[in-house]
Protein backbone atom coordinates (compact mmCIF):
# COMPACT_ATOMS: atom_id res chain seq x y z
CA UNK A 1 0.00 0.00 0.00
CA UNK A 2 3.15 2.41 0.69
CA UNK A 3 5.03 1.17 -2.47
CA UNK A 4 1.53 2.60 -4.29
CA UNK A 5 1.16 5.61 -2.88
CA UNK A 6 4.96 6.84 -3.03
CA UNK A 7 4.51 5.40 -7.05
CA UNK A 8 0.94 7.32 -7.14
CA UNK A 9 2.71 10.92 -5.69
CA UNK A 10 5.89 10.29 -7.57
CA UNK A 11 3.68 10.16 -10.41
CA UNK A 12 1.97 13.32 -10.02
CA UNK A 13 5.53 15.29 -10.10
CA UNK A 14 5.44 17.78 -13.10
CA UNK A 15 7.64 16.41 -15.54
CA UNK A 16 9.82 20.52 -15.59
CA UNK A 17 10.87 18.65 -12.01
CA UNK A 18 11.19 14.89 -13.51
CA UNK A 19 13.61 16.17 -15.57
CA UNK A 20 15.47 18.16 -13.63
CA UNK A 21 15.75 15.59 -10.84
CA UNK A 22 16.66 12.53 -13.45
CA UNK A 23 19.06 14.66 -15.11
CA UNK A 24 20.64 15.88 -12.22
CA UNK A 25 20.85 12.35 -11.12
CA UNK A 26 22.40 10.73 -14.63
CA UNK A 27 25.09 13.93 -14.41
CA UNK A 28 25.57 13.29 -10.83
CA UNK A 29 25.96 9.07 -11.07
CA UNK A 30 28.13 9.37 -13.99
CA UNK A 31 30.39 12.30 -12.47
CA UNK A 32 31.22 10.11 -9.31
CA UNK A 33 31.81 7.32 -11.30
CA UNK A 34 34.28 9.61 -13.86
CA UNK A 35 36.04 10.53 -10.23
CA UNK A 36 36.04 7.17 -8.98
CA UNK A 37 37.65 5.37 -11.70
CA UNK A 38 39.99 8.49 -11.58
CA UNK A 39 40.67 8.43 -7.83
CA UNK A 40 41.49 4.64 -7.47
CA UNK A 41 43.77 5.15 -10.83
CA UNK A 42 46.01 8.43 -9.15
CA UNK A 43 46.21 5.99 -5.79
CA UNK A 44 47.34 3.15 -7.25
CA UNK A 45 49.72 4.96 -9.76
CA UNK A 46 51.45 7.24 -7.28
CA UNK A 47 51.59 4.01 -5.00
CA UNK A 48 53.05 2.32 -7.80
CA UNK A 49 55.63 5.57 -8.09
CA UNK A 50 56.69 4.93 -4.53
CA UNK A 51 57.31 1.59 -4.73
CA UNK A 52 59.48 1.59 -8.11
CA UNK A 53 61.26 4.38 -6.46
CA UNK A 54 62.13 1.86 -3.05
CA UNK A 55 62.69 -0.64 -5.18
CA UNK A 56 65.76 0.89 -7.15
CA UNK A 57 66.58 2.20 -4.11
CA UNK A 58 67.01 -1.28 -2.99
CA UNK A 59 68.59 -2.56 -5.61
CA UNK A 60 71.43 0.61 -5.74
CA UNK A 61 72.04 -0.62 -2.56
CA UNK A 62 72.64 -4.76 -2.65
CA UNK A 63 75.06 -4.32 -5.91
CA UNK A 64 76.66 -1.38 -3.92
CA UNK A 65 77.44 -3.66 -0.86
CA UNK A 66 77.94 -6.84 -3.14
CA UNK A 67 80.55 -4.94 -5.79
CA UNK A 68 82.34 -4.25 -2.42
CA UNK A 69 82.68 -7.62 -1.01
CA UNK A 70 81.51 -6.14 2.33
CA UNK A 71 82.18 -7.78 5.58
CA UNK A 72 80.23 -5.90 8.02
CA UNK A 73 83.10 -5.71 10.65
CA UNK A 74 83.59 -2.90 12.90
CA UNK A 75 86.44 -1.56 10.38
CA UNK A 76 83.65 -1.26 7.77
CA UNK A 77 80.61 -0.39 9.21
CA UNK A 78 81.35 3.65 9.24
CA UNK A 79 82.16 3.33 5.16
CA UNK A 80 79.01 1.23 5.09
CA UNK A 81 77.06 4.06 7.13
CA UNK A 82 78.53 6.74 4.86
CA UNK A 83 77.23 5.06 1.71
CA UNK A 84 73.61 4.64 3.49
CA UNK A 85 73.26 8.13 4.65
CA UNK A 86 74.08 9.09 1.23
CA UNK A 87 71.20 6.99 -0.34
CA UNK A 88 69.14 7.65 2.42
CA UNK A 89 66.14 10.69 1.26
CA UNK A 90 63.83 12.14 3.84
CA UNK A 91 61.38 10.66 5.94
CA UNK A 92 62.83 7.49 5.44
CA UNK A 93 65.10 4.86 7.58
CA UNK A 94 67.64 2.19 6.37
CA UNK A 95 68.47 -0.54 7.77
CA UNK A 96 70.62 -3.63 8.06
CA UNK A 97 70.12 -6.09 10.48
CA UNK A 98 71.71 -9.84 10.96
CA UNK A 99 70.56 -13.17 10.79
CA UNK A 100 69.21 -12.86 14.64
CA UNK A 101 66.98 -9.87 13.80
CA UNK A 102 69.37 -7.48 16.05
CA UNK A 103 70.87 -4.25 14.44
CA UNK A 104 73.90 -3.68 12.47
CA UNK A 105 73.38 0.05 10.81
CA UNK A 106 70.51 2.51 10.99
CA UNK A 107 70.40 5.39 9.30
CA UNK A 108 67.12 7.44 9.47
CA UNK A 109 66.05 10.84 7.85
CA UNK A 110 63.03 11.89 10.45
CA UNK A 111 61.58 8.01 11.22
CA UNK A 112 62.07 7.15 14.65
CA UNK A 113 63.23 3.67 14.51
CA UNK A 114 60.50 2.43 17.51
CA UNK A 115 58.00 3.02 15.08
CA UNK A 116 58.26 -0.34 13.35
CA UNK A 117 60.52 -3.34 14.56
CA UNK A 118 63.54 -5.39 12.76
CA UNK A 119 61.79 -8.03 10.86
CA UNK A 120 64.22 -10.76 9.04
CA UNK A 121 63.25 -12.34 6.12
CA UNK A 122 64.08 -14.78 3.59
CA UNK A 123 62.31 -13.32 0.63
CA UNK A 124 62.09 -9.69 -0.47
CA UNK A 125 58.37 -8.03 0.38
CA UNK A 126 57.28 -4.79 0.20
CA UNK A 127 54.37 -3.84 2.19
CA UNK A 128 52.23 -1.02 3.52
CA UNK A 129 51.75 -1.04 7.22
CA UNK A 130 50.20 1.21 9.80
CA UNK A 131 52.33 1.30 12.55
CA UNK A 132 51.87 3.99 15.67
CA UNK A 133 49.76 6.47 13.74
CA UNK A 134 51.75 6.11 10.60
CA UNK A 135 51.47 5.01 7.40
CA UNK A 136 54.70 3.17 6.67
CA UNK A 137 55.57 2.00 2.94
CA UNK A 138 58.11 -1.45 4.32
CA UNK A 139 60.55 -3.13 1.60
CA UNK A 140 62.49 -5.84 3.01
CA UNK A 141 65.07 -7.49 0.89
CA UNK A 142 67.45 -10.73 2.25
CA UNK A 143 71.42 -10.09 1.79
CA UNK A 144 74.07 -12.95 1.92
CA UNK A 145 77.72 -11.95 1.77
CA UNK A 146 80.66 -14.02 3.07
CA UNK A 147 79.26 -15.25 6.28
CA UNK A 148 76.92 -12.58 6.90
CA UNK A 149 73.26 -13.26 6.29
CA UNK A 150 70.75 -10.49 7.39
CA UNK A 151 67.98 -8.26 5.49
CA UNK A 152 68.00 -4.54 4.69
CA UNK A 153 65.11 -2.60 4.94
CA UNK A 154 63.75 0.05 3.78
CA UNK A 155 61.11 2.40 5.25
CA UNK A 156 59.42 5.09 3.85
CA UNK A 157 56.88 7.25 5.28
CA UNK A 158 53.38 7.53 3.72
CA UNK A 159 52.19 10.93 5.78
CA UNK A 160 52.86 13.12 2.91
CA UNK A 161 51.05 10.58 0.48
CA UNK A 162 48.50 10.06 2.72
CA UNK A 163 47.55 13.80 2.93
CA UNK A 164 48.18 14.02 -0.53
CA UNK A 165 45.33 11.24 -1.26
CA UNK A 166 43.30 13.04 1.24
CA UNK A 167 43.44 16.29 -0.50
CA UNK A 168 42.76 14.61 -3.71
CA UNK A 169 39.77 12.79 -2.00
CA UNK A 170 38.06 16.07 -0.37
CA UNK A 171 38.59 17.87 -4.06
CA UNK A 172 36.65 15.17 -5.05
CA UNK A 173 33.73 15.30 -2.90
CA UNK A 174 33.44 18.88 -3.19
CA UNK A 175 33.25 18.83 -6.71
CA UNK A 176 30.91 15.89 -6.78
CA UNK A 177 28.39 18.20 -4.85
CA UNK A 178 29.04 21.36 -7.28
CA UNK A 179 28.68 18.64 -9.78
CA UNK A 180 24.99 18.06 -7.53
CA UNK A 181 24.04 21.47 -7.67
CA UNK A 182 25.08 22.76 -10.99
CA UNK A 183 23.79 19.49 -12.81
CA UNK A 184 20.56 20.89 -11.27
CA UNK A 185 21.00 23.76 -11.98
CA UNK A 186 21.63 22.96 -15.82
CA UNK A 187 18.21 20.05 -15.29
CA UNK A 188 16.16 22.81 -14.77
CA UNK A 189 17.26 25.12 -17.50
CA UNK A 190 17.31 22.51 -19.87
CA UNK A 191 13.54 20.96 -18.57
CA UNK A 192 12.66 24.68 -18.99
CA UNK A 193 13.81 25.18 -22.51
CA UNK A 194 12.84 21.69 -23.64
CA UNK A 195 8.86 21.94 -22.07
CA UNK A 196 8.29 25.43 -23.47
CA UNK A 197 7.13 24.75 -26.12
CA UNK A 198 4.99 22.34 -24.63
CA UNK A 199 3.85 24.62 -22.45
CA UNK A 200 2.92 27.21 -25.34
CA UNK A 201 1.15 24.55 -26.32
CA UNK A 202 -0.41 23.99 -24.14
CA UNK A 203 -1.39 27.94 -23.40
CA UNK A 204 -2.46 27.67 -26.93
CA UNK A 205 -4.42 24.65 -26.40
CA UNK A 206 -6.56 26.89 -23.43
CA UNK A 207 -6.86 29.97 -25.81
CA UNK A 208 -8.56 27.79 -28.31
CA UNK A 209 -10.98 26.28 -26.00
CA UNK A 210 -11.55 30.46 -24.64
CA UNK A 211 -11.34 32.31 -27.77
CA UNK A 212 -11.98 30.32 -30.40
CA UNK A 213 -10.08 27.73 -33.29
CA UNK A 214 -8.53 30.60 -34.72
CA UNK A 215 -5.96 30.73 -31.81
CA UNK A 216 -2.23 29.26 -33.67
CA UNK A 217 1.13 28.53 -31.92
CA UNK A 218 4.27 30.86 -32.90
CA UNK A 219 6.18 28.87 -34.32
CA UNK A 220 10.38 29.79 -35.02
CA UNK A 221 12.73 28.91 -37.63
CA UNK A 222 13.97 25.60 -36.59
CA UNK A 223 13.86 22.00 -37.87
CA UNK A 224 14.04 20.04 -34.53
CA UNK A 225 11.31 17.48 -33.26
CA UNK A 226 9.25 19.85 -30.99
CA UNK A 227 9.00 22.34 -34.35
CA UNK A 228 7.60 20.08 -36.11
CA UNK A 229 5.27 18.71 -33.72
CA UNK A 230 4.12 22.43 -33.33
CA UNK A 231 3.67 22.95 -36.92
CA UNK A 232 1.40 19.53 -37.00
CA UNK A 233 -0.64 21.22 -34.25
CA UNK A 234 -1.09 24.38 -36.47
CA UNK A 235 -1.62 22.47 -39.37
CA UNK A 236 -4.07 20.41 -37.18
CA UNK A 237 -5.86 23.21 -36.29
CA UNK A 238 -6.26 24.48 -39.62
CA UNK A 239 -8.37 21.36 -40.47
CA UNK A 240 -10.24 21.55 -37.62
CA UNK A 241 -11.36 25.18 -38.25
CA UNK A 242 -11.84 24.12 -42.12
CA UNK A 243 -14.28 21.40 -40.62
CA UNK A 244 -16.08 23.44 -38.18
CA UNK A 245 -16.44 26.31 -40.45
CA UNK A 246 -17.88 23.51 -43.05
CA UNK A 247 -19.78 21.83 -40.68
CA UNK A 248 -21.41 25.18 -39.34
CA UNK A 249 -22.40 26.68 -43.14
CA UNK A 250 -23.16 22.48 -44.21
CA UNK A 251 -25.89 23.24 -41.37
CA UNK A 252 -26.90 26.55 -42.36
CA UNK A 253 -27.43 25.43 -46.14
CA UNK A 254 -28.89 22.18 -45.21
CA UNK A 255 -31.27 24.41 -42.83
CA UNK A 256 -32.21 26.95 -45.86
CA UNK A 257 -32.61 24.23 -48.79
CA UNK A 258 -34.97 22.29 -46.38
CA UNK A 259 -36.74 25.15 -45.06
CA UNK A 260 -37.83 26.54 -48.55
CA UNK A 261 -39.68 23.44 -49.86
CA UNK A 262 -41.11 22.85 -46.59
CA UNK A 263 -41.98 26.75 -46.05
CA UNK A 264 -43.89 26.35 -50.07
CA UNK A 265 -45.92 22.74 -48.84
CA UNK A 266 -46.76 24.48 -45.18
CA UNK A 267 -48.28 27.34 -47.62
CA UNK A 268 -50.41 25.54 -49.50
CA UNK A 269 -51.79 22.68 -47.10
CA UNK A 270 -52.78 25.50 -45.46
CA UNK A 271 -54.67 27.41 -48.22
CA UNK A 272 -55.97 24.12 -49.11
CA UNK A 273 -57.00 23.56 -45.15
CA UNK A 274 -59.17 27.47 -45.38
CA UNK A 275 -60.62 27.30 -48.86
CA UNK A 276 -58.55 25.66 -51.75
CA UNK A 277 -59.86 22.16 -51.13
CA UNK A 278 -63.52 23.56 -52.42
CA UNK A 279 -61.51 25.00 -55.56
CA UNK A 280 -60.60 22.33 -57.88
CA UNK A 281 -57.93 24.34 -59.76
CA UNK A 282 -56.38 25.68 -56.94
CA UNK A 283 -56.61 22.16 -55.29
CA UNK A 284 -54.92 20.53 -58.48
CA UNK A 285 -52.06 23.56 -58.53
CA UNK A 286 -51.69 22.92 -54.88
CA UNK A 287 -51.49 19.07 -55.11
CA UNK A 288 -48.68 19.80 -58.38
CA UNK A 289 -46.41 21.71 -56.61
CA UNK A 290 -46.76 20.36 -53.02
CA UNK A 291 -45.80 17.15 -55.03
CA UNK A 292 -42.82 18.55 -57.11
CA UNK A 293 -41.54 20.07 -53.32
CA UNK A 294 -41.62 17.05 -51.84
CA UNK A 295 -39.94 15.14 -54.40
CA UNK A 296 -36.88 17.88 -54.46
CA UNK A 297 -37.20 17.50 -50.39
CA UNK A 298 -36.63 13.90 -51.01
CA UNK A 299 -33.83 13.97 -53.12
CA UNK A 300 -32.31 16.67 -51.25
CA UNK A 301 -32.57 14.12 -47.92
CA UNK A 302 -30.91 11.32 -50.15
CA UNK A 303 -28.06 13.57 -51.72
CA UNK A 304 -27.20 14.41 -47.67
CA UNK A 305 -27.50 10.65 -47.02
CA UNK A 306 -25.16 9.81 -49.75
CA UNK A 307 -22.66 12.76 -48.84
CA UNK A 308 -22.87 11.80 -45.34
CA UNK A 309 -21.84 8.21 -45.95
CA UNK A 310 -19.30 8.77 -48.52
CA UNK A 311 -17.29 11.57 -46.00
CA UNK A 312 -17.39 8.88 -43.18
CA UNK A 313 -16.17 6.13 -45.09
CA UNK A 314 -13.24 6.84 -46.81
CA UNK A 315 -11.12 3.76 -47.50
CA UNK A 316 -11.83 2.70 -51.17
CA UNK A 317 -13.34 -0.78 -51.62
CA UNK A 318 -11.31 -3.03 -53.92
CA UNK A 319 -13.22 -2.82 -56.85
CA UNK A 320 -12.96 -1.91 -60.46
CA UNK A 321 -14.56 -2.23 -63.53
CA UNK A 322 -13.71 -3.82 -66.59
CA UNK A 323 -15.06 -2.60 -70.08
CA UNK A 324 -15.77 0.76 -68.54
CA UNK A 325 -16.44 2.08 -71.82
CA UNK A 326 -19.41 -0.50 -72.29
CA UNK A 327 -20.73 0.80 -69.00
CA UNK A 328 -20.72 4.64 -70.12
CA UNK A 329 -22.28 3.86 -73.39
CA UNK A 330 -25.21 2.14 -70.97
CA UNK A 331 -25.40 5.61 -68.95
CA UNK A 332 -25.48 7.49 -72.37
CA UNK A 333 -28.10 5.19 -73.84
CA UNK A 334 -30.05 5.84 -70.73
CA UNK A 335 -29.90 9.33 -71.15
CA UNK A 336 -30.37 9.70 -74.51
CA UNK A 337 -33.87 8.18 -73.82
CA UNK A 338 -34.71 10.50 -71.24
CA UNK A 339 -33.75 13.03 -72.99
CA UNK A 340 -34.04 12.85 -77.01
CA UNK A 341 -33.60 16.80 -77.55
CA UNK A 342 -30.17 16.66 -77.32
CA UNK A 343 -27.46 14.85 -78.80
CA UNK A 344 -24.73 12.30 -77.25
CA UNK A 345 -21.75 12.14 -78.93
CA UNK A 346 -18.79 9.64 -77.63
CA UNK A 347 -15.56 8.52 -78.20
CA UNK A 348 -13.31 5.64 -76.04
CA UNK A 349 -10.04 3.89 -76.56
CA UNK A 350 -7.94 1.65 -74.89
CA UNK A 351 -9.95 0.45 -72.47
CA UNK A 352 -10.32 -3.34 -73.99
CA UNK A 353 -7.70 -4.67 -71.73
CA UNK A 354 -8.01 -2.67 -68.69
CA UNK A 355 -9.95 -2.40 -65.32
CA UNK A 356 -10.72 1.14 -63.83
CA UNK A 357 -10.33 1.30 -60.02
CA UNK A 358 -13.55 2.56 -59.08
CA UNK A 359 -16.76 0.48 -58.70
CA UNK A 360 -18.98 -0.28 -61.63
CA UNK A 361 -21.91 1.08 -59.54
CA UNK A 362 -19.65 4.86 -58.45
CA UNK A 363 -18.79 4.83 -61.95
CA UNK A 364 -22.87 5.10 -63.12
CA UNK A 365 -23.46 7.48 -60.46
CA UNK A 366 -20.64 9.75 -61.07
CA UNK A 367 -21.76 9.65 -65.13
CA UNK A 368 -25.22 10.34 -64.44
CA UNK A 369 -24.22 13.39 -62.04
CA UNK A 370 -22.48 15.17 -64.59
CA UNK A 371 -24.53 14.30 -67.92
CA UNK A 372 -27.56 15.73 -65.85
CA UNK A 373 -26.17 19.01 -65.09
CA UNK A 374 -24.96 19.11 -68.93
CA UNK A 375 -28.15 18.88 -69.59
CA UNK A 376 -29.98 20.93 -67.20
CA UNK A 377 -27.74 23.62 -68.18
CA UNK A 378 -27.73 23.43 -72.45
CA UNK A 379 -30.00 24.33 -74.69
CA UNK A 380 -31.99 21.78 -76.09
CA UNK A 381 -30.70 20.72 -79.32
CA UNK A 382 -26.93 21.37 -78.09
CA UNK A 383 -24.29 18.43 -78.46
CA UNK A 384 -23.08 16.53 -75.33
CA UNK A 385 -19.74 15.35 -75.89
CA UNK A 386 -18.58 12.30 -73.68
CA UNK A 387 -14.75 11.01 -74.03
CA UNK A 388 -12.52 8.23 -72.36
CA UNK A 389 -9.15 7.12 -73.02
CA UNK A 390 -6.31 5.26 -71.35
CA UNK A 391 -2.50 6.43 -70.71
CA UNK A 392 -0.51 4.02 -69.08
CA UNK A 393 -2.24 3.05 -65.45
CA UNK A 394 -5.16 6.87 -65.70
CA UNK A 395 -8.45 6.48 -67.16
CA UNK A 396 -9.37 9.67 -68.51
CA UNK A 397 -12.98 10.74 -68.63
CA UNK A 398 -14.26 14.10 -70.28
CA UNK A 399 -17.64 15.16 -70.31
CA UNK A 400 -18.50 18.86 -72.61
CA UNK A 401 -21.42 20.32 -72.79
CA UNK A 402 -22.28 23.97 -74.91
CA UNK A 403 -24.14 25.19 -72.05
CA UNK A 404 -24.42 28.70 -69.97
CA UNK A 405 -21.46 27.72 -68.53
CA UNK A 406 -19.85 29.23 -64.87
CA UNK A 407 -18.17 32.47 -64.38
CA UNK A 408 -14.52 32.05 -63.55
CA UNK A 409 -14.80 33.61 -59.89
CA UNK A 410 -17.52 30.76 -59.11
CA UNK A 411 -15.16 27.88 -60.57
CA UNK A 412 -13.13 27.46 -57.14
CA UNK A 413 -16.53 27.00 -55.05
CA UNK A 414 -18.35 25.41 -57.69
CA UNK A 415 -17.79 21.51 -55.51
CA UNK A 416 -18.86 23.17 -52.61
CA UNK A 417 -21.76 21.74 -50.76
CA UNK A 418 -24.80 23.49 -51.70
CA UNK A 419 -22.88 26.04 -53.77
CA UNK A 420 -24.59 27.45 -56.86
CA UNK A 421 -24.12 30.13 -59.37
CA UNK A 422 -26.63 32.86 -59.64
CA UNK A 423 -27.89 31.91 -62.51
CA UNK A 424 -28.13 28.47 -61.27
CA UNK A 425 -30.61 29.57 -58.46
CA UNK A 426 -33.67 29.17 -60.83
CA UNK A 427 -36.06 27.01 -59.41
CA UNK A 428 -37.32 26.03 -62.72
CA UNK A 429 -33.97 24.30 -63.24
CA UNK A 430 -34.13 22.23 -60.06
CA UNK A 431 -31.29 21.07 -58.64
CA UNK A 432 -30.34 20.49 -54.99
CA UNK A 433 -26.86 21.83 -55.30
CA UNK A 434 -24.67 18.56 -53.69
CA UNK A 435 -24.08 16.80 -57.23
CA UNK A 436 -20.79 18.33 -58.03
CA UNK A 437 -19.86 17.68 -54.24
CA UNK A 438 -21.06 13.84 -54.04
CA UNK A 439 -18.66 13.37 -57.54
CA UNK A 440 -15.52 15.34 -55.95
CA UNK A 441 -16.23 12.87 -53.10
CA UNK A 442 -16.49 9.80 -55.29
CA UNK A 443 -13.59 10.38 -57.13
CA UNK A 444 -12.06 11.40 -54.03
CA UNK A 445 -12.54 8.11 -52.27
CA UNK A 446 -10.58 6.34 -55.20
CA UNK A 447 -7.35 8.37 -54.98
CA UNK A 448 -8.41 10.31 -58.72
CA UNK A 449 -9.26 13.94 -59.35
CA UNK A 450 -11.83 16.00 -60.96
CA UNK A 451 -10.82 19.40 -62.74
CA UNK A 452 -13.68 22.06 -64.09
CA UNK A 453 -12.67 24.15 -67.04
CA UNK A 454 -15.56 26.32 -68.01
CA UNK A 455 -16.20 30.47 -69.84
CA UNK A 456 -19.76 31.68 -69.34
CA UNK A 457 -21.48 31.52 -72.31
CA UNK A 458 -20.16 28.55 -73.95
CA UNK A 459 -19.56 25.64 -72.13
CA UNK A 460 -17.99 23.60 -69.59
CA UNK A 461 -15.84 20.42 -69.54
CA UNK A 462 -15.43 18.18 -66.76
CA UNK A 463 -12.11 15.96 -66.47
CA UNK A 464 -12.46 12.75 -64.15
CA UNK A 465 -8.63 10.71 -63.95
CA UNK A 466 -8.83 6.97 -62.17
CA UNK A 467 -6.61 4.83 -61.60
CA UNK A 468 -6.53 1.73 -64.01
CA UNK A 469 -4.62 -1.80 -64.68
CA UNK A 470 -4.69 -4.30 -66.91
CA UNK A 471 -6.83 -6.70 -66.95
CA UNK A 472 -6.46 -9.75 -64.97
CA UNK A 473 -7.39 -12.49 -67.60
CA UNK A 474 -5.40 -10.69 -69.90
CA UNK A 475 -2.24 -11.08 -67.71
CA UNK A 476 -2.66 -14.87 -67.09
CA UNK A 477 -3.13 -15.28 -71.15
CA UNK A 478 -0.04 -13.35 -71.82
CA UNK A 479 1.50 -16.05 -68.74
CA UNK A 480 0.34 -18.70 -70.02
CA UNK A 481 1.98 -17.89 -73.84
CA UNK A 482 5.00 -17.16 -72.20
CA UNK A 483 4.75 -20.52 -70.36
CA UNK A 484 3.95 -22.63 -73.92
Amino acid sequence: MKSYTFKNKFSRIPIKWMLTLWSACLIFVLFIAYNSVQYIFVEKWMIGQEKKQVEQQMNDILNEILEREARFTQAELPKIRSYLNKRNQNNQLIRIIDQQGNKVIAVSEGIPEEWIAPVQKTKTEIVIVEEAGHSLLVLRSPITIHTFNGTIEIIKNMNRFQKMTEALFRVFVLSGIGAVVLSGLGGGLLAWQLLKPLQSMAKTMKNVKRKGLQERMIVHDKEDEITTLMRIFNDMMDQVEISYARQSQFVEDASHELRTPIAIMDGHMSLLLRWGKDDPKVLEESLNISYYELTRLKSLVQDLLTLTRMEQDRNAPDEVTSRADRTMLHIIGQCEQLHPQFTFETAFSGFNNQEVLISERHLEQLMLILLDNAVKYSAAGSSIHVTGSVHKDEAVFVVTDCGIGIPEKDLPYVMDRFYRVEKMRSRKLGGTGLGLAIAKRLVDRYNGYMTIQSKEGAGTAVTISLSSRLHNNKLEVEFNETAD
